[in-house]
């Protein structure tokens, strides 16, 4: 934030013509105007989510997950609901949030076995909202979880971007949440370091 703040200071106006300043700065002040008006009513949902939640069943498997808090724990919630049955797998939310790449295969094909070659890309056909609930969350927890830090470390030095990198932590930890709501039972990081360590995973020994 100080070096952006630094920036501005140094930075150089496009233009001096006041024909171009001027209904720009009246346009910024509206929208200001229009921003602030919504402020109690976006108050008012905000203690409706929060006393929706406080009564949701499943509210003990999301508010304590680390770097959710207040804001990212009802979307959680309300993103797998209250239906045990809506969803099959993990790999079915993945890919309906749109943090599960896309994988084409071309008309080429490669190796011994003529296998079709197959590119991954972003997939955009999603619920965006959804998507980036999973993708905020899991950019919190970098912050708070250590395998999530190290997963993610490790995926930059693979020279995978930032929000790339994200996704692939959001990815192991829908995931995760999938098998929490499923069986009922809050995530555990002591448990599932020690799963890390069963399995032998690289993210263990970095945690």
């Amino acid at each position: 934030m100080l070096q952006r703040l630094e920036l501005v200071q140094k930075a150089k106006p496009l233009t001096q013509d006041s024909a171009v300043i001027e209904p720009a700065a009246l346009r910024v002040q509206m929208l200001a105007r229009q921003l602030k008006n919504l402020l109690p009513d976006i108050a008012r949902y905000d203690k409706k989510i929060a006393e929706l939640f406080a009564a949701h069943p499943d509210r003990v498997l999301f508010e304590n997950l680390p770097g959710a808090g207040e804001a990212l724990a009802p979307r959680l919630a309300s993103a797998f609901g209250s239906d045990p049955e809506r969803w099959e797998s993990a790999l079915e939310i993945a890919t309906l949030s749109g943090i599960a790449p896309v994988r084409r295969a071309s008309g080429m094909r490669s190796g011994k076995k003529g296998e079709r070659k197959a590119s991954v890309h972003f997939r955009q056909a999603c619920p965006k909202f959804l998507r980036q609930s999973f993708h905020e969350f899991a950019g919190c927890s970098i912050r708070y979880c250590s395998w999530a830090q190290a997963h993610y470390s490790k995926q930059r030095a693979q020279g995978k971007g930032h929000h790339a990198a994200v996704r692939s932590v959001a990815f192991k930890w829908i995931r995760i949440l999938f098998a929490s709501w499923k069986q009922r039972t809050p995530y555990d990081p002591q448990r599932y370091l020690k799963a890390l360590q069963h399995r032998g995973s690289p993210l263990a020994s970095a945690c």
